[in-house]
């Protein structure tokens, strides 16, 4: 794995419209699922208007093993008034290890209720100028209900290895924040993890 850091999305880029299939966890009834899908699809038009955490995370990466209840506590504590989804952006000819079986498996171990989607063509990485996974990028809508980007980087200080507790404290802040009202501090540190893995031939031009 080649140790990545955040590409930094500028603060205020609009949410980048996307159409992207759900994946399904066989035998289970996903309730936030079938409120914004249409035949198996949930599409940036169809999310409510409130805040919107996108996490862009996958199934074999340490650095998002590292975190994963730190997700779940984070669903429990802010899900009903964030929109949380994630996406699997890496390559699936490279690492079919991150296919929708697998993703499905990440999901039903955590409990995680949140859409969890696949990124197949990479087009809405490329759109956030996504780079490592873990990424996080926290949008707010205006009185318009348009989104703009209000928070992007780490979770946390905490990465494998270096014994620092996981505690979700920037990001929780920087939600916190939105929640209330307030402006998200300017302060924002980037997120670290393994490289996104980019299909042969689809890497992005800033891409090395």
């Amino acid at each position: 794995m080649a140790r990545t850091i955040s590409r930094m999305l500028p603060l205020g880029t609009g949410l980048p419209k996307f159409e992207l299939a759900a994946v399904q966890v066989p035998g289970v009834t996903r309730s936030q699922d079938e409120e914004l899908c249409d035949k198996g699809i949930i599409s940036s038009s169809r999310l409510p208007v409130k805040p919107l955490l996108i996490m862009v995370i996958c199934a074999h990466c340490p650095f998002v093993k590292h975190i994963e209840q730190a997700l779940t506590d984070l669903e429990r504590d802010y899900g009903k008034s964030v929109q949380m989804i994630a996406i699997s952006s890496n390559s699936l000819v490279t690492h079919p290890q991150d296919g929708p079986q697998n993703l499905a498996l990440q999901l039903k171990q955590n409990g995680w209720n949140f859409p969890y989607l696949l990124d197949k063509d990479q087009s809405l990485a490329k759109a956030l100028q996504a780079a490592c996974t873990p990424d996080f990028y926290l949008f707010s809508p205006n009185a318009d209900g348009i989104q703009s980007l209000r928070y992007r980087g780490q979770l946390d200080n905490s990465r494998p290895g270096n014994d620092i507790p996981v505690s979700g404290n920037d990001l929780r802040a920087a939600i916190d924040s939105v929640l209330s009202g307030n402006n998200v501090s300017d302060d924002q540190k980037p997120s670290i993890g393994c490289n996104i893995k980019w299909d042969p031939g689809n890497e992005p031009d800033w891409f090395s």
